[in-house]
């Protein structure tokens, strides 16, 4: 069974000093969970081999409902290890603590314009790409090109217009509005799904709860004062 506490906090350092986390879209999370070491891994201490593991299992996965888990922050307790019959691993109960990606909502971020489409403007901060700023959380009025496939805000000054355009590469600004979590994995135990973490003994969803193929989505806005492209505002 696992077992999550979070905690949020403005900074977040590692043990040696050398992580410095300034956001609050970092947040450390608290699980205990069942981790299989591989006999290949016998020849190294075990702490090290589960932290290996840890981050194998859950680095770049989403954690359904807590966010995109970054590294491991440390291990908090390890329990005896046991072996399985027709199974050369160890199987082991470990507290743990892991670094995720969660902004809070009404958090502003800064990320690079990835693409547009008729869904909206698509967002990168570059280890996270699932960011979409929808038509109705535009500047208003905005409309889509199809031709150059952008979107054009026509801003209004004092009656003269300027068409501005969000182009592909631009440093943008946005407020974070809403955040979607779909559990994307395959039905049964052989699941090889690689963006979902998947605790030991976690229950399986009927399949139409795994319609969606994004894990994780935020959805953002541009729609107040100094959100958009930075350079609106320069």
């Amino acid at each position: 069974m696992l077992n999550i506490a979070i905690y949020e906090s403005n900074m977040a350092a590692a043990q040696d000093g050398a992580l410095m986390l300034s956001s609050k879209m970092f947040q450390l999370i608290e699980l205990k969970d069942t981790i299989r070491v591989p006999a290949s891994f016998f020849n190294i201490p075990l702490d090290q081999a589960i932290a290996d593991q840890l981050n194998r299992k859950m680095a770049n996965r989403v954690i359904i409902d807590v966010g995109l888990g970054i590294t491991l922050f440390d291990i908090l307790s390890v329990n005896e290890s046991f072996i399985y019959q027709g199974d050369s691993g160890t199987h082991t109960k470990v507290h743990f603590r892991f670094l995720v990606f969660r902004p809070f909502i009404g958090e502003v971020l800064v990320g690079k314009l990835r693409s547009c489409s008729r869904e909206g403007v698509h967002v990168s901060l570059g280890f996270f790409d699932d960011i979409i700023i929808p038509p109705y959380c535009l500047p208003e009025p905005s409309r889509f090109d199809e031709k150059e496939q952008v979107w054009i805000w026509e801003y209004d000054n004092c009656g003269e217009k300027s068409n501005l355009f969000m182009d592909i590469g631009e440093t943008v600004r946005f407020k974070v509005k809403e955040e979607v979590f779909t559990d994307t994995s395959p039905p049964g135990p052989t699941s090889t799904n690689q963006d979902i973490y998947q605790p030991s003994g976690s229950v399986d969803k009927p399949a139409t709860e795994r319609q969606r193929r994004i894990p994780y989505l935020i959805k953002g806005s541009f729609e107040e004062s100094g959100l958009g492209l930075v350079s609106w505002w320069k």
